[in-house]
């Protein structure tokens, strides 16, 4: 226990002082801690103290920084620190977990290793040039890079999962006034979110709830009726809606049940932007008599609709399964790997040298280029070769001092 003063003698708290020598801290420096009872006015008075006593406050980051620089830990792992803060679901939490104990770290080694392995095997042969030796042959060098090939894959299918649970998908309810789309987010929300009349442009501005679907946040976004109007408040709600679609992962476009895709509902579906995937949710089945239902369009290129009720909650099971569909989620929670952008980057950038020195078998020089390429990657996931730019870039994204 510790009596922490006040500058002029006066007591601030009574808590307890830590020490962490070096090696054992976080940061693998040597490392005071005080905790105290808590309280932002105690604790703003002790971190003004310590101010005065010449300390500084940390930049964002910084603790994790240190930590990768003194090798505590690798950049995947520091990253992890990050993630784990800012996990907005439970599964999202326990693969930051899994990241930070290095278990992503591990598979970019071994995929290292074997880069290594099969680039000194070619090289040797390079070197000897005399020698008889069949540098494809001898050095296994096909059936190394179809294994290289595929575990790579495969660890870019689990940080694809897992950069969903990091940010999730954005869905965006458009159609014309009255479908039902305010419905439909409360329903989806489980409680009453958005008004729900039977006036037509009562929704005058975006309004967003984030769920979770296995694991997977979903951003929910409301939107105006789409439809021509003189109103200057429900026009600038239109205009926004447009632009949410624009942004949007995927737009579920709403649709009346009893009257099926209008002419209007087609002309909302021609301006849609192209790229964006697009399902139609032909809500309130329960007025119009029908079971909810899924079905392809065959005479629109496939275009898969929904039948269901947001009123009852018929048919809502149906819609879970289909963004889960769309967002590609293939339902391995325990196995996937919270992954950055930039993992994803240099993982596809990988996957693409080791195909192209696949495609380089008679020209091995060639082939040991991309493969040095690769390497160097893959490396950069963990910091071993990592431009000191970049850095500076990654950790100012943390929160303040960790």
């Amino acid at each position: 226990m510790a009596d922490f003063r006040a500058a002029e003698g006066d007591d601030i708290d009574r808590g307890i002082l830590l020490y962490f020598p070096a090696p054992q801290s976080f940061t693998g420096e040597d490392v005071l801690e005080l905790q105290g009872h808590g309280g932002s006015v105690v604790m703003q008075q002790l971190l003004g103290r310590c101010l005065e006593l010449g300390a500084r406050l940390a930049e964002p980051g910084e603790f994790s920084r240190r930590a990768f620089l003194n090798d505590k830990m690798d950049l995947a792992q520091a990253e992890a620190v990050a993630d784990l803060i800012e996990a907005t679901t439970a599964q999202a939490a326990r693969s930051a977990l899994r990241s930070l104990s290095g278990e992503f770290s591990r598979h970019v080694h071994g995929l290292v290793e074997q880069l290594i392995d099969l680039r000194m095997l070619i090289e040797a042969t390079l070197d000897f040039p005399d020698e008889e030796i069949d540098p494809v042959r001898d050095t296994d060098m096909v059936p190394r890079l179809d294994r290289l090939r595929h575990d790579l894959a495969g660890l870019r299918s689990r940080a694809r999962q897992g950069s969903l649970l990091r940010t999730g998908l954005t869905v965006v309810l458009a159609g014309l006034p009255n479908v039902g789309k305010s419905s439909l987010l409360n329903r989806l929300a489980g409680e009453e979110r958005a008004i729900v009349t039977d006036i037509a442009g009562t929704t005058r501005d975006a309004l967003m709830e984030t769920i979770q679907v296995e694991g997977i946040p979903l951003h929910i976004i409301d939107t105006a009726g789409l439809r021509e109007t003189q109103d200057p408040v429900e026009r600038i709600g239109i205009e926004r809606s447009w632009q949410e679609i624009g942004r949007a992962d995927v737009v579920l476009q709403i649709v009346d049940a009893r009257t099926g895709v209008t002419p209007a509902d087609q002309a909302v579906a021609a301006r849609l932007p192209r790229g964006i995937e697009r399902v139609v949710v032909e809500n309130k089945c329960d007025l119009a008599h029908q079971a909810p239902g899924r079905f392809e369009d065959k005479e629109h290129a496939g275009q898969i609709h929904l039948r269901l009720s947001a009123k009852t909650g018929e048919g809502m099971a149906l819609l879970h399964d289909e963004l889960l569909r769309v967002a590609g989620w293939q339902g391995h929670g325990e196995d996937v790997i919270l992954a950055r952008e930039r993992h994803l980057e240099a993982l596809a950038e990988a996957q693409r040298r080791v195909d192209l020195a696949a495609g380089e078998t008679q020209r091995v020089e060639l082939a040991a280029e991309e493969l040095r390429l690769a390497q160097e990657a893959l490396s950069a996931i963990t910091g071993e070769f990592t431009a000191d730019d970049l850095l500076g870039v990654i950790f100012s994204r943390f929160c303040i001092g960790k």
